[in-house]
């Protein structure tokens, strides 16, 4: 029996012993593998272990590209950018990283205080953070808000919170505020252009945006101060110089809104351009709307109401009709004409007064219609429908502003006498004040039709001979007599100017036919020896008592347009007053 118990013994303990054997066998044999795995992972195979770094400690982010300036001729900036920061979160950070750092940090999600300070610092609810925190979204990207000062950004940062980052961008700003908002218009949140100019020129001013590498640390929040590469540099956009020259479009931002303001009008528009390049030097308009802070603005008020609305542009065409009948040799300089009532098929004109019998530059002056409607009537249809075509009535200036408008011009073989006659006296044909104020370059200019810009530049090269230089010089002459103290202009005038211009007074056209408002309306010229500036002012339903375009838009006209002679230091050109000027020095 002790011999058996001795042998079985001896069989455990050989047992044991292979077991030990064994043991250490496969210990060493892992160890081996290990080492192996180490030696080819270190030393023969590093690329592998680089790209584990990579995906977990360097990253790819966008580096947002520079939007370039919208600037007037004199280099004044109108639009500029402002770097900012755009805060994010990824909802799913929390899921996707379980390492001892990133539990860490994940564990202070549950205590609500650092997500508090978040919501405070960036003006939102409670609720909106958390929710941007709530994995079950899915998404892997989410905005708490963008465009926060940069002050801001460095304090979310500061907080620490895991998945939240801040991206960088650029946030648009226009200093002049309200009276650049309808050139300009303005850009989105994503920084491309809206409206305006801003959407005009989007690909010119946007830019292209780089990239570049960073290191994130073991909550995936980059690093800033290590960036390991630049992979693309981001290319800043182009600036643009426009033809406006800010302190004008100023001082017509101011006159216009206290013009309609004065008159209680619904709206308002006003145009300056150069009279020898049809470069706008100011395009304004009433209601206008702060592109900085939109919130509350009527989308209606948006609409840049100079280019791209159209109106009936009433009496200021006679003397383009005048002009037309003078240059075809229609009628004659001296020619006189009666104004009693006129009847043509059944309908008649009328003039509000008796004028009695009135040469070319009394028909002018005092604006009578039958005059004009017989002046428009000895002209072939063809002909009168072919010069107001040359002034660019019914088709677009070329500007290429978004929603510009191109008005209309009945085609002639459909007009009747008195469908002609009306043309002349500003019915039946409409236009933008653009238009209207581009029309008089013609006569401005000496008979020359100028493009209209609203880009700086030198001269016209698409300029173009629409009347002789001789009847466009004695249209001008006789518009003059207009803002006499006897004309229907007379509040048009300017101290130490000569001007010359004209009225409207058109009945405003509405669903159905014509209403009981009207438009008021003048655009006219200075100094008259030797044009510098044009200026159209169209007021919209002025309802404290005036509606004459002598009484309501004339003196806009006045106020702006001596302000912008005087700021541009244009010489006077009245005698009487350049002698009172030199007995004062």
């Amino acid at each position: 029996m002790l011999l058996a118990e001795k042998k079985q013994s001896i069989q455990y303990t050989d047992d044991f012993s292979g077991r030990r054997k064994l043991v250490i066998l496969l210990m060493i044999g892992a160890m081996l593998l290990l080492i192996t795995k180490a030696v080819q992972l270190q030393v023969l195979d590093t690329q592998f272990l680089q790209k584990e770094a990579r995906s977990r400690h360097v990253g790819t982010v966008k580096i947002a590209a520079y939007r370039g300036q919208i600037k007037d001729r004199n280099g004044e900036s109108l639009a500029v950018s402002a770097p900012v920061g755009s805060v994010w979160v990824n909802p799913q950070y929390c899921r996707m990283n379980t390492g001892r750092k990133a539990k860490q940090a994940c564990a202070e999600l549950n205590n609500e205080t650092k997500l508090k300070q978040l919501a405070k610092l960036l003006g939102i609810p409670l609720a909106r953070v958390k929710k941007a925190f709530d994995p079950a979204t899915k998404r892997q990207f989410v905005y708490l808000k963008r465009r926060v000062e940069p002050y801001l950004a460095g304090q979310v940062k500061a907080l620490g919170l895991p998945g939240v980052a801040v991206v960088r961008e650029f946030k648009r700003f226009y200093p002049a505020g309200e009276v650049t908002a309808h050139l300009l218009g303005f850009t989105n949140v994503d920084d491309q252009g809206q409206e305006g100019l801003e959407l005009m020129y989007n690909s010119t001013l946007e830019g292209v945006a780089g990239s570049k590498r960073v290191i994130r640390d073991g909550a995936r929040r980059v690093i800033e101060e290590h960036d390991v590469e630049s992979i693309k540099e981001p290319e800043a956009g182009e600036d643009l110089t426009l033809s406006i020259d800010e302190r004008l479009q100023y001082l017509a931002y101011r006159e216009l809104k206290a013009g309609v303001i004065k008159n209680k009008a619904k709206a308002g528009s006003l145009v300056i351009l150069e009279a020898e390049t049809g470069n706008v030097l100011a395009v304004v308009n009433q209601p206008s709307f702060n592109p900085n802070s939109r919130k509350g603005s009527k989308i209606s008020h948006y609409r840049n109401r100079a280019i791209t609305d159209v109106f009936e542009p009433g009496s200021t065409m006679k003397p383009l009709v005048v002009a037309a009948a003078l240059e075809g040799g229609y009628v004659k300089e001296q020619q006189m004409f009666t104004t009693k009532n006129l009847r043509i098929k059944g309908k008649w004109v009328k003039d509000g007064h008796d004028y009695g019998t009135l040469n070319l530059t009394n028909v002018l002056k005092k604006s009578s219609n039958v005059a004009a409607s017989k002046i428009a009537l000895s002209m072939p249809p063809e002909y009168f429908w072919r010069f107001y075509h040359s002034l660019g009535f019914g088709s677009s200036t070329g500007v290429g502003f978004p929603g510009e408008a191109s008005g209309s011009l009945p085609e002639y073989y459909g007009w009747s006498a008195f469908e002609q006659a009306t043309l002349s006296f500003g019915y039946r044909i409409s236009m933008s004040v653009l238009q209207l104020a581009r029309s008089y370059t013609a006569l401005a200019d000496d008979g020359v039709l100028h493009s209209v810009s609203l880009l700086k530049r030198d001269q016209d090269e698409y300029a173009s001979r629409v009347l002789s230089a001789e009847t466009a010089i004695k249209v001008r002459t006789m518009i003059e007599q207009v803002v006499k103290k006897d004309g229907t202009a007379y509040k048009a005038r300017v101290e130490g100017y000569r001007v010359a211009g004209k009225t409207g007074t058109v009945k405003k056209a509405g669903v159905g036919g014509y209403g009981k408002d009207y438009l008021s309306v003048f655009v006219g010229m200075a100094p008259a020896s030797d044009p510098k500036l044009i200026i159209a002012v169209m007021v919209d339903s002025p309802q404290a008592g005036q509606y004459y375009g002598g009484l309501v838009a004339a003196p806009i006209f006045s106020s702006v347009m001596g302000g912008a002679l005087r700021v541009l230091g244009i010489a006077p050109d009245e005698e009487q007053s350049m002698s009172v000027l030199l007995t004062k020095k």
